[in-house]
């Protein structure tokens, strides 16, 4: 028998937690996934299996059925740890509470008020003052009303509808069927961890505190798992903050009844809606419910996690500031697939296509969930913490006296700062809890290695050395219940398939090369965080190793790896999670590490500081290995960003038009992903994937922090957001023949860049390459240049269309 196969036979037939009531029971397997000593020995259950199917065996399919039907055992969900949630009536309930909210009731008497104001002043109250009195008691009444039942409208839009527990019971079968015909390996979570969930679950009961899932969103899957989880424990579903875009018919009510708050993707210039916002979130707060929402806002379409969105997190840190809450619970969750269902679409989205509008058909097309493959999901839940704990300790840093019974006011810089630091460690809690999937593995191995394709031993050599590397930053891979691990690599590339990764057959042996390196990135992202300082520090090294020659032509001092270093974490810091100790020390810690490992010479001083740092000669004997692989987790976000600085030379305003022109920023990242679609199939570009729109995105963002562009926004929803260079960053043209200069502050940033860009065709002929590029870019440039002139000379015509029109109605009214 093959090695691991007693192990898989084991791990197919091994009992689940079993959970009655308020027990949970660990069966014991005799085995954890891994070596005995893999993520210190937590072990792992498939917390959600297969269910059964009527055409593979109808009486096992209809004997689940009637036992949701009839709710034995812990399917009646009717012990759950938290806050009764679950009968009718719940929803005219929170209504209720909501309206008796005194800020709401406030800001309907504010906006009342305003109102008035505006009315008296047209003198549409009266001319005397017993009249303008008698009008605004009878208005005041009137405006109230209407904006109450505004709010019922909101509310009735918004608010969650969890009054059946007949349909809990039947949204789980249903969505559980779903799910694991899509994800046929189940659903497999942490045994210690959510053993250690239920505790905090049963201590937030007692005190009536929330606890606030902030998962990391990958996929629409996301919020479906979860709340099979919950289900599945006994532990009460959260209230789940969803997106409008969503809420289309038939799943918009599914989804409003299973546990979904609606929320407009915008905001806007409404006041009243986001009081009532607010004030839905003190509810949830003020009465226990466990509340979830998506600490990234929006889902990843790279792989990675985003920077932290900050909407939920200050309505959240405003109802413990102001009092009106006491406390509630943390508990960063972490979501991985070994195949995201949506990744096809996330391409063509990244790729510049309009993102579809959600309806029905788009929904069931995109998923196929009755005949996928994806393989498995795992969930980790990081230790909850308490927010009002983390939020004292923000206040005493900043001077301020913590309190829990009266309102804490700040500035907005403070505010800003907490947030801040909040949605940063959420982000790294999520980190720390991810494993690696063995789709991620493969995916960054098969990115990460030179050449066409590579061989089966190479390819699960390889796979290896990662997941000790993995499992060396901390990091943990995820249980593969013993098997080997060319049976995992085997299990990665089936769940991938062949449009991702192809197979040469008919060779010495089986060789593998990525079919879709854009789509297959997807996966490499999901590991980067691990290893970005090593990536970062091998880049910057690359400035001299480029340059080839001898050993001692390719050692950089100290200072100038610093430099380069500093450059690129600057560059980035909007890209990447860094550990939080600082520059410095993240630099010597990498520099140890590397030199552990064997990867880097450092040469130092006599009082122990560094002074120059080389490739080892044992990376040297084995062709770079490892260095490369640093290097190439990086490249395609150097590449990206140099592609965005590049960009923005075109933006230099041409002689024979204004100097004054702001352009649309979007049109401007569109521009700039097409120069990138020309400059990689030209050759000047090394990775297709730097031309993804979420890459170029985060590099204007990043342009806009360093003061490179101005950028103009406006709070209406219809007015672009529009930029320009800012005048010390702006390029010179050749006064006689109108050209881009290769010079000045924007070229030297983005010369900076490419210094530790790849080596690639044409890359050495800078001056070829300078002006072909800068000519590419600057024709862009002047397209966009072009089309704003016609875009602001249409805008001044339509406005003085409606003066004219304004013009003559007043004229016939005064007529």
């Amino acid at each position: 028998m093959a090695p691991g196969k007693d192990a898989l036979e084991a791990g197919q037939t091994a009992p689940d937690l079993e959970i009655v009531g308020n027990q949970v029971t660990i069966h014991p397997t005799g085995f954890t996934g891994g070596s005995d000593t893999q993520d210190d020995g937590i072990t792992e259950r498939n917390l959600v299996r297969h269910m059964a199917r009527f055409r593979e065996n109808p009486f096992e399919f209809l004997r689940e059925v009637s036992l949701f039907v009839s709710g034995t055992g812990w399917r009646a969900y009717d012990q759950i740890i938290g806050q009764p949630i679950f009968y009718p009536g719940f929803s005219d309930r929170i209504k209720g509470l909501i309206l008796e909210s005194p800020i709401l009731r406030n800001k309907i008497s504010e906006l009342a008020e305003a109102r008035l104001k505006v009315e008296e002043t047209e003198g549409l109250l009266g001319a005397t003052p017993e009249a303008i009195e008698k009008a605004k008691t009878r208005r005041r009444s009137e405006i109230e009303g209407n904006l109450r039942e505004v709010v019922d409208t909101m509310m009735d839009n918004m608010i969650c509808k969890m009054d059946s527990n007949t349909f809990i019971r039947s949204a789980y079968y249903l969505c559980t069927q779903l799910l694991t015909r899509a994800y046929h390996q189940g659903i497999h979570v942490s045994s210690e961890e959510v053993l250690r969930l239920r505790s905090v679950a049963e201590e937030a009961t007692k005190k009536k505190h929330s606890i606030v899932f902030l998962p990391c969103h990958k996929s629409h899957v996301d919020y479906v798992s979860l709340q099979i989880i919950c289900y599945r424990l006994g532990i009460g579903l959260p209230i789940v903050v969803a997106g409008d875009n969503l809420n289309f018919p038939l799943v918009g009510s599914f989804l409003q009844h299973a546990g979904a708050m609606w929320i407009r993707r915008s905001f806007g210039n409404d006041p009243l809606y986001h009081t009532v916002v607010q004030t839905y979130i003190d509810v949830i707060l003020q009465q226990g419910y466990n509340f979830e929402c998506f600490i990234e806002g929006g889902r990843s379409r790279t792989g990675k996690l985003l920077s932290p969105k900050f909407g939920i997190l200050n309505f959240i840190v405003d109802s413990l500031l102001s009092g009106r809450v006491e406390d509630a619970v943390i508990c960063p969750v972490s979501t991985q697939y070994d195949k995201v269902i949506e990744t096809e679409s996330y391409i063509s989205e990244l790729l510049g296509q309009p993102k579809p509008k959600e309806n029905l058909a788009n929904f069931l097309s995109s998923s196929s969930v009755l005949s996928l493959k994806l393989g498995r999901v795992d969930v980790r839940f990081h230790k909850p913490w308490s927010l009002r704990e983390f939020l004292n300790q923000q206040l005493t840093r900043l001077g301020q006296s913590p309190s829990s019974n009266s309102k804490i006011t700040l500035n907005q810089s403070d505010r800003g700062r907490i947030l801040r630091t909040l949605g940063y460690r959420v982000l790294s809690d999520i980190n720390a809890v991810s494993v690696m999937m063995p789709t991620a593995l493969v995916g960054t191995v098969l990115l990460t290695l030179r050449g066409r394709g590579v061989g089966k031993a190479e390819l699960v050599r390889r796979v290896e050395w990662l997941c000790e590397r993995v499992r060396a930053k901390g990091g943990r891979v995820a249980h593969f219940y013993r098997a080997p691990t060319a049976q995992v690599v085997d299990r990665a590339l089936e769940v991938l398939g062949p449009k991702l990764v192809g197979e040469v057959t008919g060779l010495v042996e089986p060789t593998y090369y990525a079919v879709d390196r854009f789509q297959l990135s997807f996966y490499r992202n999901m590991t980067i965080h691990l290893f970005i300082t090593e990536a970062l520090v091998s880049a910057a090294m690359y400035t001299r190793v480029k340059q080839g020659g001898g050993p001692a032509h390719q050692r950089i001092t100290y200072d100038a790896l610093l430099a380069q270093v500093s450059f690129l974490s600057q560059l980035f810091r909007g890209e990447f999670i860094f550990p939080p100790e600082g520059l410095t020390a993240n630099l010597d810690k990498t520099l140890r590490g590397l030199e552990k490992d064997n990867v880097i010479k450092v040469t130092r001083d006599p009082a122990g500081h560094p002074t120059h740092i080389e490739l080892s000669d044992a990376e040297r004997e084995c062709g770079r290995e490892n260095f490369d692989f640093y290097c190439f987790l990086i490249w395609p976000f150097i590449e990206a960003s140099w592609l965005g600085a590049v960009s923005l030379m075109g933006l230099t305003p041409p002689f024979d038009g204004p100097s004054d022109v702001w352009i649309d920023m979007k049109k401007a990242q569109d521009s700039a992903q097409l120069l990138g679609k020309t400059l990689y199939h030209q050759g000047d570009l090394s990775y297709f994937e730097a031309v993804n729109k979420e890459t170029l995105k985060n590099a204007y963002h990043q342009f806009a922090e360093e003061g490179i562009i101005l950028v103009a926004t406006s709070k209406e929803q219809r007015t672009p957001t529009t930029m320009r260079l800012a005048p010390e960053w702006t390029p010179e043209r050749d006064p006689t023949t109108g050209k881009l200069l290769n010079r000045g502050r924007l070229w030297d940033f983005t010369e900076r860049i490419a210094m530790s860009r790849r080596e690639g065709k044409n890359r050495r002929d800078g001056a070829t390459v300078s002006s072909r590029v800068l000519a590419m870019t600057d024709a862009v440039g002047r397209e966009l240049f072009r089309n704003a002139a016609a875009s602001s000379d249409a805008a001044d015509l339509n406005v003085s269309s409606r003066k004219q029109r304004r013009t003559s109605i007043e004229t016939r009214a005064n007529l």
